[in-house]
């Protein structure tokens, strides 16, 4: 399907989706055409999509999805993709961990002063 397609079935903007597409999140391939540049983007594109949406929507970086996609890509093996998210999960709660710790420290700063 060509973008407009992918945008009004998805319902996210064109432009969007040429940004996740830059950041090898979702694939286009060749129209085929010498006199065009028209691309066509596979049907599962619309599941990455929908994914990309709520994880986006839950404050998930663009560098997370990434590496989420990166360590899943060309493996279809749901216990391989949840190993990964796992993995995911556990360094962002460190990451959490380590927010806390400098909110608590500010606040004491600020406490103090």
């Amino acid at each position: 399907m060509r973008i407009g397609e992918l945008s009004e079935r998805s319902g996210i903007s064109r432009d969007t989706i040429r940004f996740y597409e830059r950041n090898g999140l979702i694939s286009s391939e060749s129209g085929g055409s010498d006199t065009n540049n028209y691309r066509n983007y596979p049907d599962d594109n619309l599941v990455k999509l929908g994914f990309y949406t709520k994880a986006r929507s839950a404050g998930i970086s663009i560098a997370d999805l990434r590496d989420i996609m990166a360590a899943i890509a060309g493996r279809c093996d749901a216990q391989v993709a949840k190993t990964v998210i796992r993995g995911k999960i556990a360094e962002l709660r460190d990451r959490a961990d380590q927010i806390g710790k400098v909110v608590e420290f500010l606040e004491e700063a600020v406490a103090e002063g």
